[in-house]
Order: structure tokens, then C-alpha cells, then sequence
């Protein structure tokens, strides 16, 4: 692993020694490292002295308590060589009975969240690799669990990435890595499966039955094991070319072709690209990323051939459900509220002005100006006169967008999800039905009321197991942080935001979760790039609407206490009152506690 603290300074255990800055600790002796890597295998915890020295000795010698502390001294000055005497240390604190490590950038829990990411971060995750994680305390028992896990983790990624460049249609290229990777560990069946999947879809039929031929003797020679169904499943498909076996990029290319030859028309090519961007951006990460490049290159395209009518409809019609309040990019939905404001005097009809009020709304996120919340309440008066369950379900989401606008509006919140989970049902609306069980969640976080949050959560991810909808887990794995409130459950639950797609979101909402941890439990909040959340960090006035709201008030306050800033402590408390009831939770992602402790 590695932690970096200011200008990319670094030690590492991924590879073979305990690394600073990319050179090895060596000070003046190996325990040096190992109280480092101890401290790291521990991940932000107290580890007592006690357990150190019983951990650095098999007989502790007499002094061993004083030792330590030379120990820990000289590592200090490696790692902070900056800071000024008798002031306190910042990355390995004294706590309580021990010492900690206060750091976040790891280059191990870098790694685990680029596993659960794209093809270039899984690489990227890997490339961090240099050896053996902790191999100079191979015989540790304290680094023995540790070892294991990373090294499950690496081996998962590698085949991760042969699935991911299947996914893309990258047979060929996935083929070298894989054959190594079963060579080395030949006991794994789904690195198997997946070299002969490789194979054959590299055109290559019969490589891929001899592989499964050669797993098979190797699970039973080697292991006294057969192989599992999906391997004799495999090998069957194979013999029968079984269509399913084609990538899916090929179902897509000849579906595609076909578009081509039965729709002429550019006019009907732009409007119905929609309707497949809408349909992509709930698949994950990377077609949200795409779906939201390419709608502003539809509404663009619309714009340019000069036809208001078709505009209109190109940006009305893309209504994906959305739950966050910062967007993922400003200078795109800035272009596209632009786009929506000058076609909309052009239109009369009240469904299509609807869209466009309601387009506006939600991508005026996190807007100070009273327009974004016009527009959605008059997109909803509209909605609510026809009979159009859809629009106006697309139109509550952009009233929730636009009520955040002060603190305290949790309940206006619950209302609006109860009504989209109604609606939802009796229409079968189910990205709507999943969003009002969020929005609820929330809520139920806001009054604390985390029975009713964890039915919400349930219920979300029922809804989105059954209609392949992956990223609705980002939201229920951060509540189910948030309910846990351990630094290691946000950090576990960060890993979920790689690859999402949702920058809006991730940026730097790691660090935001950890400030809150250490604030409740009386902690000094770490060091960290907190990104968009700087400002309210460090104590600034007038945050931004949004779900964060009561929480970035909070944060202020906090910070206005600590200055001694009354003014700003009194601007605060004013914002915060009206959600006194309260808990600074509302994001249903982190928690700063009940409002009320930051009144008095």
C-alpha cells in the first residue's frame, strides 16, 4: 500500500518493502517497518503500544515500551520532514493508548476501488502492483489476513479484466493474460472459463475445447476435483456454437445495421437516439458517461437542422430518474438548459412544455436561482393536468431536485417519494419506483429513522436486481455505511463509486464522510482534497441547495466554533434551525449527527 500526504509523497507494501515516497524506510532497522506496516494493516485504527511491541518482539526486552517510542519518533521525521518542532504530528498520530495512521491515499484501497471499476482503472489498480503485498512480513502473523485478501483481490482483478475486454470485444486481446494468469493458478475455474470463452470468440473453437480439455485434467489430477457445471456448460455451448456465446457488441452491431437500412431520415435517426441514450444511462458507469455526451450532440444536431419542434423533443425525452443534486457536469447542463429556454416559448403544447420545465429543473441542480424552482412547480401544474403518469413522475423529480433550497425540508422530500413509489406501481414505472424508495431513504435519514430506511434500501435493491439497474447499489452501499459509521465501511463504500460515472457525486465525498466521522467522535478532521466540499470544510457561509445542505451548515458551524467565530457560528445556527428535529443525514450517504447538537 501506499499513503500519500502532501505533494504526492508516498510509502508502499505493495511490493516488496514498506516504501516512502517510493524509497525503502530503511532508518535503522527492519522494525521500523514493521511498526509502519502494522499501522497500515490496521487501516486509520488505534493499534495500542502494547499490541505494537508484542508484534515487533516474540520476548519483548526490557525498555520495549521506550524503544517503540524511538521507533515511531524516527518515522516521524522520514515522513513529516517538514513539520515544525513540538508541533503535533499529522499522519502518525498519538491516540489514546497507541498510534495511528491518519492518511488516505493508499495505494491498496486504491486498488480495491479500481476493482470494482472500467477496464482502464482495473489496469491502472494492477499497474500499482510491484510485488508481494507485505513479502518483507511474510512469516507476520499480523500480516497474514491482509496478505490473503489483497492477493484474492489481485487475482479476482486480473480475471476482471478479461471479462471487461470480452465485454468490449477484445477476445484476442484478453487471450495472453488469461493464459498466463491459469498457468500460475490453475485452480481458478472462472479464469478457465474465461480463457476459453476468449478463445472462441477469437475464432478460435477448437484452442477453446482443447483449454477446457487441459482444465479438466488439471482439476482432476492436480486438485482430485471435476470441473464445475459452467465449465461443462461452456463446453457443451461451444460444441453447439450457441448464439448466446456471441458478444454482445455484435447483437448491438447487427441490430444497428439494421436501424440503418429501415430508418432514413436524419430528423428520426437524432429523435429515436434518445430513446436508446435514456435506456443506457441506467446500465452503469460507462453508458451514463456515454449517454450524457451523446444527448448534447443529439440536441445540438436538433438545433442545427433548425426544426424547434424536434428540439424540443430531443430534450424532453431523455427523463432518466435523478437522485443526486450536484451535477455531474456543469458546462454540459448549463448547454442544455440554454437549449430548452430558447425552444420553449416556441411550444404550446402543455406535455411537451412540461418536459422542458421539468429538463430545466433538474439539470439546474444545486442552482441559487428562483427560475429552477418556477420551472419545476409549474412543469408539475402542468403534469397534473393530464393523464400522462409518466410526465409526472418526471416532473416530481424535478420538484425534489428543487427542494432543497433551505434546511429542514425532509419531509416535503418524503412526500414527493411517497407519491413516485405510488405512482410507480400502479403504472409500472420502475426507475421511478426505485428513485421514490431513495428519495424516502433520505428522508428516513434526515428523522433517523433507520427502520424505514432499511426497508427503502431493501426495496431499491430488489427493484434494481430484477431490472438490471447497478447503479442504485452506490446509493444503498453508502447507506449502509452511513448506518455502519466506521471509516473503513465509507471507505468500502467509496470502491462502489469507481466506474459510476457520477463525478458529481464521488468527488471527493470520501474525505467529506471521514470529516463527519471524525467531527462526531470528537477527532480533528484529516487532511484531505475535499474537492466541491472545500469551502464548507473550513467554514464558509451560504452553501449551495442541494442534499448536502444541512450537512455543509453543520460543518460550518463546527468550524466557526473552533475559530471562535461568532458571526459566522450565528449564521449557521439560523440556517439550521428550521431542521432542529433533525439529523445532518439527509443525503442518506454520511452524518453529521442531530442538527440540534450544533445549535447549542
Amino acid at each position: 500500500m501506499s499513503a500519500s500526504y502532501r505533494g504526492g509523497v508516498e510509502f508502499g507494501v505493495l511490493g516488496s518493502v514498506v516504501a516512502w515516497d517510493g524509497e525503502p524506510v530503511d532508518l535503522k532497522g527492519p522494525r521500523h517497518r514493521a511498526v509502519l506496516a502494522r499501522l497500515v494493516v490496521a487501516r486509520g485504527r488505534v493499534v495500542p503500544a502494547a499490541v505494537l511491541v508484542d508484534d515487533l518482539w516474540v520476548e519483548p526486552p526490557a525498555g520495549a515500551l521506550s524503544a517503540l517510542r524511538t521507533f515511531v519518533a524516527a518515522l516521524r521525521r522520514a515522513i513529516e520532514p517538514d513539520r515544525e518542532p513540538r508541533t503535533p504530528a499529522e499522519v502518525l498520530v498519538t491516540e489514546g493508548p497507541g498510534y495511528a495512521l491518519r492518511t488516505e491515499a493508499v495505494d491498496a484501497w486504491r486498488f480495491e476501488a479500481a476493482v470494482q471499476g472500467s477496464l482502464p482503472e482495473l489496469l491502472a489498480g494492477l499497474a500499482l502492483w510491484r510485488g508481494p503485498a507485505y513479502a518483507e512480513f511474510a512469516d507476520e502473523g499480523w500480516a497474514l489476513a491482509e496478505r490473503s485478501r489483497l492477493n484474492e483481490l489481485r487475482l479476482r482483478a486480473v480475471e476482471r479484466v478479461g471479462e471487461a475486454r470480452l465485454a468490449l470485444g477484445l477476445a484476442a486481446e484478453a487471450v495472453p493474460d488469461l493464459d498466463a494468469h491459469v498457468t500460475e493458478h490453475p485452480w481458478r475455474e472462472d479464469a478457465w472459463r474465461l480463457l476459453a470463452l476468449a478463445l472462441y470468440r477469437s475464432e478460435r473453437q477448437g484452442d477453446a475445447l482443447a483449454v477446457l480439455r487441459r482444465a479438466r485434467e488439471t482439476l482432476v489430477g492436480q486438485l482430485g476435483v471435476d470441473p464445475g457445471p459452467a465449465l461443462s456448460r461452456l463446453e457443451t455451448d461451444i460444441l453447439n456454437q450457441a448464439a448466446h456465446l456471441r458478444p454482445a457488441g455484435s447483437v448491438w452491431a447487427e441490430t444497428a445495421a439494421m436501424y440503418d437500412r429501415v430508418v432514413g431520415g436524419t430528423r428520426a435517426r437524432i429523435e429515436s437516439t434518445v430513446g436508446l441514450l435514456r435506456n443506457l444511462a441506467v446500465t452503469g458507469g460507462g453508458g451514463l458517461e456515454a449517454a450524457r455526451g451523446h444527448r448534447l450532440a443529439a440536441i445540438t444536431a436538433a438545433e442545427e437542422l433548425g426544426d424547434p419542434d424536434l428540439t424540443a423533443r430531443v430534450i424532453g425525452a431523455y427523463d432518466v430518474p435523478a437522485i443526486w443534486t450536484r451535477s455531474d457536469d456543469e458546462t454540459q447542463a448549463g448547454a442544455i438548459v440554454a437549449a430548452a429556454e430558447r425552444v420553449l416559448p416556441t411550444q404550446d403544447h402543455p406535455s411537451i412544455r412540461a418536459r422542458l420545465l421539468a429538463t430545466i429543473a433538474l439539470e439546474s441542480r444545486g442552482s441559487r436561482s428562483p427560475r429552477a424552482r418556477e420551472a419545476a412547480l409549474e412543469a408539475e401544474g402542468l403534469a397534473r393536468g393530464l393523464d400522462d403518469p409518466a410526465l409526472l413522475a418526471f416532473t416530481l423529480n424535478g420538484v425534489f431536485m428543487q427542494t432543497c433550497y433551505r434546511a429542514g425540508l425532509a419531509p416535503e422530500r418524503d412526500a414527493i417519494g411517497a407519491e413516485l413509489v405510488a405512482l410507480s406501481q400502479r403504472h409500472n414505472l420502475f426507475t421511478y419506483e426505485v428513485l421514490g424508495h431513495l428519495i424516502r431513504l433520505q428522508s428516513a435519514c434526515a428523522r433517523a429513522d433507520h427502520t424505514a430506511a432499511d426497508e427503502h434500501a431493501a426495496a431499491a435493491d430488489a427493484l434494481a436486481a430484477r431490472h438490471e439497474l447497478p447503479l442504485v447499489a452506490v446509493f444503498t452501499r453508502w447507506y449502509a455505511a452511513l448506518r455502519d459509521d466506521t471509516a473503513e465501511s465509507y471507505r468500502a463504500a467509496a470502491a462502489s463509486l469507481a466506474g459510476a460515472g457520477m463525478p458529481g457525486l464521488s468527488d471527493g465525498l470520501l474525505p467529506l464522510a471521514l470529516a463527519a466521522h471524525a467531527i462526531r467522535h470528537d477527532q480533528p478532521i484529516p487532511k484531505a482534497d475535499y474537492g466541491p466540499h472545500t469551502p464548507w470544510v473550513i467554514g464558509s457561509p451560504n452553501p449551495p441547495p442541494g442534499l448536502l445542505l444541512e450537512t455543509y451548515w453543520a460543518l460550518t458551524a463546527h468550524a466557526a466554533r473552533q475559530s471562535g467565530d461568532g458571526k459566522l457560528l450565528e449564521t449557521a445556527q439560523a440556517a439550521l434551525a428550521p431542521a432542529a428535529d433533525e439529523h445532518a443525514a439527509g443525503s442518506g450517504l454520511l452524518t453529521l449527527g442531530p442538527v440540534a447538537s450544533f445549535l447549542r
